[in-house]
This record gives C-alpha cells, structure tokens and sequence, in this order.
C-alpha cells in the first residue's frame, strides 16, 4: 500500500501556491487526497461545488491527485477515511507557522498515529494568498499568472457577471 497525503483546504481559489505545495508532495507520497473544505469564517467566491469542480480540472494533469469534498467534521477523521498516514500543510511565514503548529499538536493528540507534514512555500509564492487573490481581482487586478488558467477564467467570469458595490460584490 502507498503513502497517501491529505491535504485540506477551502482553496477558494485554488493558487498556483497550492499546486505548487501538492506537486512538491507528490515526490514524497504515492497518493495526494485534496479535501475542498468550506470555510464559514470567510465569505467564499465559488460555492462547494464550483470550487470542487475547478480544483478538479485545474489539477487533472497530476496522476497523484484525488479531489474529494470534505464532508465536515474533523480533518483528521476524513484522513482515516481516505487511508492517509499524513497530513499535508503550506507554510509561507511565521504567522502561518504558529497556526498550523497549533492545528498539528491538536491532530497529533487526537489521532497520535497521524502525521502533519508542513512545506515551506516557494520563495515566489509566499506572499500568495486566496483571499489576496480575491481582493485584487474585485478591484480589476490581472491575477493571471498567481492561479491556474481555468480558475483565472472563472475568477474573470464571476466578477463580470458580478456588480460592483461599493466594497462588496452582489450578484
């Protein structure tokens, strides 16, 4: 049996930053389970389904990829659901840092068999962020080169169907 990897996330938008994380992790795991997550603490740009769908197109090109929906309820369950020995973080700085350190002792406790792997960002993608990416392109920013083509295209599409208001987008 090969070593499987969870990576989690809400990836709204999914960022060049995170294929660049998973691809890197595909050299150490046979298998990279991506979970699209919904984050309630944030007002997200893609619904679940659009968001699972993109990610799945955007990494269709990665043999050791799996896009799956996080169906709720503790990550750590859902990486013994999938058979992963690992979880699969992105680190950019400090701040992130201390949170994931905070999130792996939790895990770590929880389920003791279960390993966090943290990758440090590329150089080039550490100041990326998916909520970044959002603000610039509400305000007409070209975020062509930071996301994957297909995403870049709904990004596009999402804010020309949009109106703008003030700081807000209303659809």
């Amino acid at each position: 049996m090969g070593k499987t990897a969870l990576f989690a996330g809400s990836f709204d938008p999914l960022t060049n930053g995170h294929i660049d994380t998973i691809s890197r992790a595909a050299i150490v795991f046979d298998e990279i389970v991506v979970a699209v997550s919904t984050n309630t603490s944030k007002q997200s740009l893609f619904d679940g389904e659009q968001r699972i769908q993109l990610v799945a197109e955007a990494l269709c090109d990665f043999p050791k990829v799996r896009v799956i929906r996080h169906t709720g309820g503790l990550t750590i369950e859902m990486a013994r659901d999938v058979g992963a020995c690992a979880l699969l973080r992105g680190v950019r700085n400090v701040k992130d840092f201390e949170y994931e350190h905070s999130i792996a002792s939790m895990n770590k406790l929880q389920a003791p068999d279960l390993e966090t792997v943290i990758l440090l960002s590329s150089e080039n993608y550490r100041y990326l962020s998916s909520s970044l990416i959002k603000e610039v392109a509400m305000f007409g920013g070209d975020v062509s080169t930071l996301v994957p083509a297909n995403i870049n295209a709904a990004i596009l599409q999402k804010f020309k169907d949009s109106a703008f208001k003030g700081n807000k987008i209303t659809e």
